[in-house]
This record gives structure tokens, sequence and C-alpha cells, in this order.
């Protein structure tokens, strides 16, 4: 599943393909997604022009005229493509390369936009889902209103930390994949923020320090900007809209890495892996504590 990082390239590469361009027809394939796409709810964006494009955890959210929005969440295989003026083909998302025959059976919705470009909405194992709200409703949907605050934000730093955490008794791992507590962040990086933290992920979060809380907010916001810089994480085969490919995994400390040696220079441990609230963390015994 994409994390922050790989659904903000997404979100940066549909800008530069389909700002300020009008919706003028819509078409479902396919609308039995993890939720079934409503018809008249998408037919109100024909004739509508996409203003704005944002990113709220890991969600997309595309702003239209007349204050209607279209709530995207790309679920395990959901992806973007953006076909152009002149019918070259263009990929947003992530997983798999380019294959016109292969992905035409898997494209659940398009959207014909004008000067005969299309945005098409593809997703193989269709867990994904596209909804759609008013100005008033967004932000009351189950999906928004309970999500913490942004990593990359001021609103998450110690002050915040320390209050939330207060009287609880979870372990660290597990409170930040809690998008209750901080939204946008999955398994991938929380593995890669602990290590670079020296924290091992099984300790308890009312043993953690406030230097090392300062230490975490540190190297979430570090690592998180360094994977949208490079383009996320191509853990199949992410590219951009330019093409781009994702390449953070090249620079996976522990992610995936179990019996391999500790990336510190000073360490002789093997990376280990144990299961924590049912997913794989990759941590070195030695370093984290």
């Amino acid at each position: 599943m994409p994390e922050l990082p790989e659904v903000e390239v997404v979100k940066r590469s549909l800008e530069t393909k389909i700002l300020n361009l009008n919706i003028e027809k819509v078409k479902i394939n396919d609308g039995k997604l993890r939720y079934k796409v409503n018809k008249t709810a998408i037919s109100k964006l024909i004739g509508k022009k996409i203003i704005k494009i944002e990113r709220r955890s890991k969600y997309l959210i595309f702003h239209c005229r007349k204050n209607l929005f279209m709530l995207v969440h790309l679920g395990m295989t959901g992806k973007f493509f953006f076909i152009d003026d002149k019918k070259r083909n263009f990929k947003t998302s992530f997983y798999y390369k380019l294959n016109l025959k292969k992905d035409k059976k898997h494209d659940r919705i398009v959207f014909f936009l004008q000067k005969n470009q299309k945005l098409i909405y593809n997703d193989i194992r269709k867990f994904g889902f596209i909804k759609f709200y008013n100005k008033d409703n967004l932000l009351k949907s189950l999906h928004l209103k309970r999500l913490g605050p942004e990593p990359l934000g001021k609103n998450w730093n110690l002050k915040y930390f320390k209050d939330y955490i207060l009287n609880r008794s979870r372990n660290i791992k597990d409170i930040l994949m809690d998008q209750k507590f901080v939204s946008g962040l999955g398994n991938i990086y929380v593995n890669e923020i602990l290590f670079s933290s020296s924290i091992s992920p099984t300790r308890q979060v009312d043993k953690i320090k406030n230097f090392e809380m300062k230490k975490i907010i540190k190297n979430t916001k570090k690592i998180l900007k360094n994977a949208i810089k490079l383009g996320g994480s191509s853990i199949k085969d992410f590219s951009s809209g330019n093409g781009k490919k994702g390449d953070f995994q090249q620079h996976f400390k522990v992610y995936g890495k179990k019996g391999d040696c500790c990336s510190n220079i000073d360490c002789r441990s093997k990376i280990r892996q144990v299961t924590i609230s049912n997913r794989s963390s990759f941590f070195c015994g030695n370093c984290q504590k």
C-alpha cells in the first residue's frame, strides 16, 4: 500500500497534467471498488473544472468547481494513468510498467477531459475507492475527520507527542502506525524512522524520553522529505508522471533486510524481523533499544 511519500508524488504528478482541465464525460467500466461508485454523484463532475489536488494522509482530494470534491484512496493497486492530446500514456502511480493490453482490462473509470485528454483510474485488486462530497460534508467524512496531524506539519511536535502518549501503554511502532496519532505513516517508513532514531519498535511509549521523541519527529520529517524528493519507494515498480522511478528503496536501512548486517559502521549485528500488530518489523537489536 502506498504511504505518504508515494501518494504525494502521485499528487504532484497529477498537478502537472490535469489542473484547470474540464471534465467533459465520465465512463464507468467497473464501479465495484471497495465501495461501489455512486453514479449520480460522479455525473455531477461533468462540466466541472479540476482546480486543485490535495493530499491528506494517504488520500487524494480533487477540488472541482461548484464546491464538489472527489476523495480517492489507492488501496493496494490503485493507480492513475493520463493520456494527453497526442495519445501519449503517462503513469502517475506504482507497481508495474505501462502495458496497454494488460492495463486496459483493469481500467475502472475513465474521465474524459478537454482537448481529447483522459484520466484513467486503474485498479487490479479493487481495494481502492472513489467517493464524492460537497464542501460541507467533506471534512465530516469518516475517512478524514479522525486523522491525526500531518507528520510534515508544525502541529506534529513535541508537545502534541507528549500529550497524546500520556498514560498510554502501547508500543512505539504501533502508535506511529495509528492514523489517529499521526497521519500518512505506514510500515515501511516507521521501520526506517525508528532505526534512524535508535529506538526499538517494541519499546513502550511510556518509556520514551523527551529527547527520543524529538529524534522521532526530526527523523520522520527528514526521511519523508527525502523519500518524496527521490520519488517514493519502488517496492515493485513505481514511477511518476514524468517517468521518474521511485528510488528511496535504495536507501532502506532495515526494511526487508532480515539477516543483513546492520548498516551502522560500528555495529556487527544483523537485522532482525518480528511481527508487531500483524505487520513485519525490521530492526537492529544492538542499535535500537
